[in-house]
């Protein structure tokens, strides 16, 4: 009887705990999701640092990764956590999560954290970027992407880059080589967000409503990537 009572109390105390976790859960993604909303609207607020505006015109998907984290002793190490994006006939879809792993060899010492903007140009881009993983640089060409709105940004981009990518780091604003890191759906978190295991193509094709908690971030990808007259 005495067992029976410790097993009893021990599941009461186990669903007690997953109103908490499912709410800690909550919170992480919601700050995640504003935090990439904040990169956008501070790298945006300096027009003459921002991303030139033929590119949000004719960007298909954003990714933003808010405080990617290098670090290294003797061997370097990449990962960081962001959101997801993309352009349909319905304007930007709802968000996926995505993670972004990489590593680097050499001497080198030190560590910073880096906010990222990846700007998938094309359909290539795209498509790569609704596979489960891929490595940017391998299964997708990327650039370092051209800063400055009013910026003439040469014709190489437009030519080879599926990805143009964009890093900020104190206050500086720049494109950045991301070779051989590797972009992932993270399926945990985007299960955890829409409360079941939904294919992430289907929300990136707008076939999803976005959730409350990631309107701001939808709204703020959708205020600055504007398709331009010119392309219509």
């Amino acid at each position: 009887m005495k067992k029976v009572s410790v097993v009893l109390c021990a599941l009461v105390m186990s669903a007690g705990l997953i109103p908490v976790h499912a709410h800690a859960q909550d919170a992480k993604l919601t700050d995640r999701l504003n935090a990439a909303a904040d990169v956008i609207d501070e790298v945006m607020a300096t027009p003459d640092k921002g991303i030139p505006q033929s590119i949000l015109a004719g960007a298909h998907c954003v990714v933003v990764i808010p405080a990617y984290k290098k670090g290294a002793f003797i061997v370097g190490g990449q990962y960081g956590q962001g959101a997801a994006t993309c352009r349909t006939p319905r304007g930007w879809s709802a968000p996926v999560f995505v993670q972004l792993a990489g590593g680097s060899f050499g001497w080198q010492i030190g560590g910073q954290s880096t906010d990222l903007i990846l700007v998938a140009m094309n359909k290539n881009g795209l498509q790569d970027m609704l596979k489960s993983k891929f490595k940017i640089g391998g299964d997708a060409a990327a650039t370092a992407g051209p800063v400055g709105r009013n910026a003439q940004a040469g014709t190489d981009w437009k030519l080879n880059a599926e990805f143009l990518t964009y890093s900020r780091s104190k206050g500086l604003f720049a494109g950045i080589d991301l070779d051989g890191t590797v972009l992932s759906q993270n399926g945990d978190d985007t299960r955890a967000e829409y409360g079941a295991d939904i294919p992430f193509e289907g929300v990136l094709h707008g076939n999803s409503p976005t959730p409350q908690n990631a309107r701001r971030f939808v709204h703020t990808v959708a205020k600055y990537f504007i398709v331009s007259q010119d392309n219509h």
